[in-house]
């Protein structure tokens, strides 16, 4: 069983910048998908930043329009960890943020922009992310 377990939420001021990491253990394939998603009070969830991993290198990594040039999506393979690396944030990306992650790697490619019939199948627990303005 595949358990991924998110921190580094917090609060921040408009233009500041958070790390979120996603802790993952258990068996996660030798591909996969991983996916960062956020869900904001009254509003549905949706994908921001997406990737998928293959032998423990990672690609084609893809991101929301509205996070694109201040979202960075990584890895650290020896620790088993994914991050987001969030800049400039602004009020509008308060939300709880999720990772997750799919044994298929091409289950990722409708997680952004909707379409795809495989949703992440392990999903973290959620960390709070509050931006002031």
């Amino acid at each position: 069983q595949v358990q991924l377990v998110e921190s580094g939420g917090g609060s921040v001021q408009a233009g500041g910048s958070l790390r979120l990491s996603c802790a993952s253990s258990g068996s996660l394939y030798n591909t996969y998908s991983v996916g960062w998603f956020r869900q904001a009070p009254g509003k549905e969830r949706e994908g921001v930043a997406t990737f998928y991993v293959s032998y423990g290198a990672t690609f084609n990594s893809d991101y929301a329009d509205s996070v694109k040039g201040r979202f960075t999506i990584s890895r650290d393979y020896n620790k088993n960890t994914f991050y987001l690396q969030m800049n400039s944030l602004k009020p509008e990306d308060t939300a709880m943020y999720y990772c997750a992650a799919h044994p298929s790697p091409r289950a990722r490619l409708g997680w952004i922009r909707g379409g795809t019939p495989d949703p992440p199948k392990f999903w973290g627990q959620g960390t709070q992310v509050t931006v002031s303005s």
